[in-house]
């Protein structure tokens, strides 16, 4: 059995979130699919709430923490990344967008990107495809055909959900799975693969 690394970006600022249930959710559901294509999945999952003061001093002082560079590390060498979102005004977060300014602009190139949101009303569902998606687009991911989207009354007693909503789950988790598997497995990074020799640092 082939092992993947998978990480999950959550955006949730509440503490809990129905952005992190999702975020939970997607990834358990895509974990069964890559297991039943013969893969085990390891997640890493980072909230983007524990990260804004060093967003925010990244974008002032272009330099990023360890704690900040390690979780940018762990977003460049994924298989395969979920992406949730609360949606404020018909968009993204600004914390969710203020994280993938600082990405580097070829981290995500050829990545598979599982993309999903959460907001009080359905009419907000269609951000994902109008804001969300153009974004990791530009990115050069490869976003899922199929986009997650859950409202307030998509959510049951206890963290439940409607079975519509469950639909959607598992067929973006299988779509995600789909790309991963057919992905060749990424080499791990060497940080001293390309460090410049001691001479030529002496010879200016």
């Amino acid at each position: 059995m082939t092992q993947r690394c998978m990480t999950v970006v959550t955006a949730g600022l509440s503490l809990p979130s129905s952005t992190r249930l999702l975020a939970d959710r997607l990834a358990a559901a895509t974990g069964r699919a890559l297991f039943g294509r013969g893969v085990d999945v390891r997640s890493n999952v980072i909230e983007l709430r524990d990260h804004a003061h060093d967003l925010t001093n990244n974008l002032l002082t272009g330099f990023a923490s360890d704690e900040l560079r390690a979780t940018l590390d762990s977003v460049a060498s994924a298989d395969g990344l979920i992406a949730v979102t609360p949606i404020f005004s018909a968009s993204y977060s600004g914390l969710f967008k203020t994280f993938f300014d600082v990405v580097e602009p070829e981290a995500l190139a050829g990545t598979p990107v599982l993309i999903a949101g959460t907001g009080g009303t359905a009419r907000h569902s269609l951000a994902l495809e109008h804001a969300v998606r153009p974004l990791f687009t530009y990115l050069r991911a490869i976003v899922v055909p199929t986009a997650v989207y859950a409202a307030s009354e998509d959510w049951g007693s206890g963290g439940g959900i409607d079975g519509a909503l469950a639909r959607r789950i598992e067929r973006a988790a299988g779509e995600l799975a789909d790309l991963v598997t057919a992905r060749p497995q990424r080499a791990p990074v060497d940080p001293y693969a390309d460090v410049t020799p001691f001479e030529q640092l002496l010879t200016g």
